[in-house]
């Protein structure tokens, strides 16, 4: 699966902050059951590493499975080995990106503002994470989107809930990326299941208007 046919599919990206190794296939065959193709495990949860590597093995067929808050180019490379490949990172960083790019990997680096969002690109970044999204608007969305490449899929991150998808959609954004709503440490496998599929019907209600 590529990012390309995983973001077609449902571009709602999981962010799976706080999970610990036990729980995390728990939780990916919960957000693969209800329609996730992108799932990412923040490096400063407990022994990411070792959660992605349990993810990958288990359903790194069906969805693509990677990292976020990816600061350094040698997590990068770790998370290659375990067959990660989806880079995510909280800002703007062309070492990363290119680390990821020349890995075979796919990257989704975040930005706050145009000249970010235009090094990130021309680092050749797959795509944009707006983030913090809590602190900007749709408003900026559209002005944004109104000088980048349309090509260039631009995702909304943090705070983000099922019921607030459709201004960020009418201003262009193209999918989002979903944290503390989606998913919280500890919590079970059907809560995520039941976060999960609100999430999903509110985009298939938000994306068809």
């Amino acid at each position: 699966m590529s990012f390309w046919s995983a973001i077609e599919a449902l571009p709602l990206v999981a962010i799976l902050r706080g999970l610990k190794p036990d729980e995390a296939e728990g939780a990916a065959e919960a957000l693969i059951d209800a329609g996730f193709r992108c799932i990412e495990v923040p490096l400063n949860s407990p022994q990411p590493f070792d959660s992605i590597a349990r993810i990958v093995r288990r359903f790194g067929d069906h969805a693509l499975i990677g990292a976020g808050t990816v600061t350094t180019e040698a997590e990068v490379a770790r998370l290659k080995d375990i067959g990660a490949r989806v880079i995510v990172s909280p800002h703007t960083d062309p070492a990363v990106i290119r680390a990821a790019k020349t890995a075979g990997m796919y990257a989704l680096p975040g930005f706050f503002t145009a000249s970010e969002a235009f090094s990130a690109l021309n680092a050749g970044a797959d795509g944009l994470k707006l983030f913090p999204a809590e602190a900007a608007s749709p408003q900026m969305v559209k002005a944004l989107k109104a000088i980048l490449p349309p090509a260039a899929p631009l995702f909304a991150v943090g705070g983000v809930t099922p019921d607030g998808m459709r201004p960020w959609l009418a201003a262009g954004a193209q999918g989002f990326g979903l944290g503390s709503a989606l998913y919280k440490p500890g919590m079970d496998p059907a809560t995520v299941g039941t976060n999960a599929r609100a999430f999903v019907a509110a985009w298939a209600t938000s994306s068809s208007r």
